[in-house]
């Protein structure tokens, strides 16, 4: 379903209770399908994704079908090395694209049963009762690969009877998702070391602390993103956002930080959040930003570069091109309907750091309603959403918001927003 909004101002006020986050979901789903002790779950994201996970956790089908939820597959595949029987795990042809082979390697090397269905190092997979754990407990993982293999690893590591010892190597993108999986394990008793590049990881259990009712979701900065886009963009905002919080496990609470720089100011309240931006506030020319730690962000903010017209210089983009789709295919593709160019820059701007720049110049001009296609990925349609403030525009496959965040279309309304 294409879905056409606009709105008739530029003017932004109200208050949103803030979806929770799918990221600590799905950390907290597999950590209680392996804890010894059951406990509830408050707030778990209704992001179709999350829901899917959980009801796949419960499934004693031969064949479970992930979808396009790439956590989801990477997290079931390491709880299912773990588990007795035979099933095949699979998901849409997009997801038969997304490399899975360095996190199989990586668990065929502690003992799991794994082989592939069609095509080497692609889902789907047929994952089979593990046959030597414990063998081995000691791995080497490139650590600039998808944070959800090495996130996989470590959930599963206190169950393995050795523990696990995961040395990743070079650089680590997507750092912040490994601290909130540490953290969240630390929640239920399992510690860890981490000691240069190398995380230890000793046999455990995981167990909910006594006395505990059970664990409460906070909401979800990367969902927070949009409304800090539409701050930037609108002549004049004040947005509430419940469920937001200080010293937050997520590592794109940065926007707070970041968005300081687009005029827009973040106010803690006892209930969540307050972000602001007075009238007047002129957008600063130039904006630089290496998304490495935060990289589901970074599309949120290639769109109000575009929308302002400021030049940005993006780096850390590494694992946009394995996401739901090739995000900086897409970016090009959907940002050249506005007028707006993102450019991979020569090697020399590389600064012999061997990381890939990208420049994003020009301003969007909004005009005959615009249709952005979303590769059915949930954050091109909720990145490109705010340009509305300049002109109404067209998403189509609009409902693909499902899959983190279903309520947007409804809450996006709720701020004057019409669809």
């Amino acid at each position: 379903m294409t879905r056409t909004i606009s709105k008739s101002d530029r003017v932004v006020r109200g208050s949103i209770e803030l979806a929770s986050s799918k990221s600590i979901s799905n950390r907290i789903l597999i950590i209680r399908a392996l804890s010894e002790t059951p406990f509830e779950i408050y707030r778990l994201a209704n992001a179709k994704d999350t829901q899917l996970l959980e009801g796949l956790l419960r499934s004693e089908a031969a064949v479970l079908d992930a979808g396009a939820a790439g956590t989801t597959f990477r997290f079931l595949t390491a709880w299912l090395s773990l588990q007795e029987g035979e099933q095949i795990l699979t998901g849409t042809e997009r997801m038969k694209q997304r490399p899975i082979g360095a996190l199989v390697e990586a668990l065929r090397q502690i003992g799991a049963d794994i082989h592939y269905v069609e095509n080497e190092g692609y889902p789907p997979l047929r994952i089979g009762p593990p046959t030597g754990l414990g063998t081995v407990n000691a791995l080497s993982v490139p650590a600039n690969i998808s944070s959800q293999y090495i996130s996989a690893l470590l959930l599963i590591a206190p169950s393995l009877p050795s523990g696990l010892e995961l040395a990743l190597e070079g650089e680590i993108v997507s750092r912040p998702y490994i601290e909130m999986t540490l953290r969240l394990m630390a929640a239920f008793g399992v510690g860890h070391e981490w000691a240069g590049n190398v995380i230890r990881v000793a046999p455990q259990t995981y167990r909910a602390e006594a006395g505990t009712t059970g664990f409460t979701i906070e909401a979800d900065w990367s969902a927070a993103s949009y409304y800090y886009a539409l701050a930037a963009i609108a002549d004049e905002a004040d947005i509430r956002l419940g469920g937001l919080y200080n010293n937050s496990l997520q590592g794109d609470a940065v926007l707070v930080e970041m968005m300081e720089k687009f005029g827009v100011q973040t106010h803690f309240e006892d209930s969540g959040i307050r972000i602001v931006k007075l009238p007047g506030t002129q957008p600063p020319p130039f904006f630089e930003y290496d998304f490495v730690k935060c990289p589901d962000i970074a599309q949120t903010l290639a769109v109000v570069c575009a929308a302002l017209g400021t030049q940005g210089l993006f780096t850390g983009l590494d694992t946009l091109r394995i996401k739901e789709t090739d995000r900086i295919a897409a970016l090009q593709t959907e940002l050249q309907k506005t007028g707006v160019y993102l450019s991979k820059m020569p090697p020399r701007f590389s600064n012999k750091t061997g990381k890939e720049f990208y420049m994003i110049e020009g301003k969007s001009e909004v005009t005959a309603t615009p249709v952005f296609d979303t590769y059915e990925d949930h954050r091109m349609a909720m990145a490109f959403a705010p340009l509305a403030l300049l002109g109404p525009v067209a998403i189509a496959d609009a409902n693909v918001v499902e899959k983190s965040y279903p309520d947007f279309w409804s809450d996006f309304q709720k701020l004057g927003f019409v669809s």
